[in-house]
């Protein structure tokens, strides 16, 4: 055949086809068109003062934070419906160790990482090593962990929720890093000048309204920029994309892709860690009951992130905007004064569509009818 052929496979597309195959772009007019929507129907009710931004900016943070890692693990080929499970779990094990034991709370968050991530391991190594489909096995652990959850929490303590962990984790090092704000400073300056409002009345008369970026917003910051960095920025994250895309060819080329899948599971349980000792920093307890359907939540930011239910293909970027969309739809109906059952209505919408949407881009890429 000669040099100046052109080879079907390699043929240039056209730029909208280009456009469309980016796994965010989906994602980015979604969040444009949602902020539009909000802006002419709640634009006067506070969603977009200080107070509102802050609202929603951290709802959306808590979806991002465990959108990072399902997005890693389904662009590997994998799904963990066992997340909302763990965060339940992770909540009444670090509560025990430290309020019902007695342990100081940065040796109870160390090993509650540690126990959280060995079970995740667990998962990934009985889905590489049985060649059982990872819904399957999560969904088993889905029912284990929440189930013993409950079982722990009432044969130690007679109860399904654990209060006291505020108190004992005052000035604790790691504790720190999981609950309260930064830039305090910042935000009593911007309080000062006027920029933000201050209170009134009360025990806070003069201090802002709000007082600093919550730690929950600082982890999801982190955990996208990392994960976006590890995808598009590593050998690692080819071998992710490789292990999702086709494993079989992956492992001729090299790629250890069993190991990549454990650590993916691993990374899925890390999030989900964050997660749960966020929520248990925030209310100062910890609840059997705390994570229930957080796992399709997560699933659903990655899908309208452009992530193929297939692997192989998908945006940390995309997984942070739906995150982004979930909490201002939340927050905006709340605003709105709609009836809150609507956010569901919203997710079984917004689901369809965006598998129908990455249905058509899968058949673009593959050249599928």
């Amino acid at each position: 055949m000669s040099d100046t052929a052109v080879d079907e496979r390699t043929k240039q597309i056209s730029k909208f086809r280009q456009s469309l195959i980016r796994p965010e772009l989906g994602a980015i007019v979604g969040a444009v068109l949602i902020f539009a929507f909000f802006l002419m129907i709640a634009g006067d009710s506070g969603m977009f003062s200080p107070e509102g931004i802050n609202n929603w900016t951290t709802v959306s943070a808590q979806f991002a934070i465990i959108a990072v890692g399902a997005c890693l693990l389904m662009i590997a080929g994998e799904f963990d419906l066992s997340v909302g499970s763990m965060i339940g779990f992770a909540g009444i094990v670090v509560a025990l160790l430290s309020v019902h034991l007695g342990w100081p709370v940065w040796m109870a968050i160390i090993a509650t990482f540690v126990l959280c991530m060995g079970i995740g391991a667990l998962s990934g190594w009985l889905v590489v090593k049985t060649g059982l489909p990872s819904f399957i096995v999560t969904l088993a652990f889905l029912y284990i962990l929440r189930g013993l959850t409950i079982w722990i929490a009432i044969i130690t303590t007679r109860k399904t929720i654990i209060g006291g962990v505020r108190d004992v984790a005052e000035g604790d090092w790691l504790a720190s890093l999981f609950g309260g704000v930064v830039f305090e400073g910042l935000f009593q300056w911007l309080g000062d000048v006027g920029v933000l409002a201050t209170f009134t009345r009360g025990t806070r008369i003069g201090q802002p309204t709000v007082s600093g970026v919550p730690m929950l917003v600082i982890w999801a910051i982190v955990l996208i920029i990392f994960g976006h960095v590890l995808l598009t920025k590593t050998r690692f994250g080819n071998w992710i994309f490789a292990a999702g895309g086709d494993a079989q060819s992956a492992l001729y080329t090299g790629v250890p892709v069993n190991r990549v899948k454990i650590l993916m599971f691993m990374f899925t349980a890390f999030c989900a860690t964050v997660f749960a000792l966020c929520q248990v920093m925030e209310f100062g307890s910890a609840a059997a009951d705390r994570g229930v359907l957080k796992e399709f939540e997560a699933i659903i930011c990655v899908v309208i992130g452009g992530a193929l239910l297939t692997g192989g293909y998908g945006s940390v970027i995309g997984a942070a905007l739906g995150a982004l969309i979930f909490g201002v739809v939340q927050q905006g109906l709340f605003f709105s004064g709609a009836e809150s059952s609507l956010f569901r209505v919203f997710l079984g919408v917004i689901l369809l569509f965006a598998v129908i949407l990455n249905t058509y881009i899968r058949r673009m890429i593959t050249g599928e009818k």
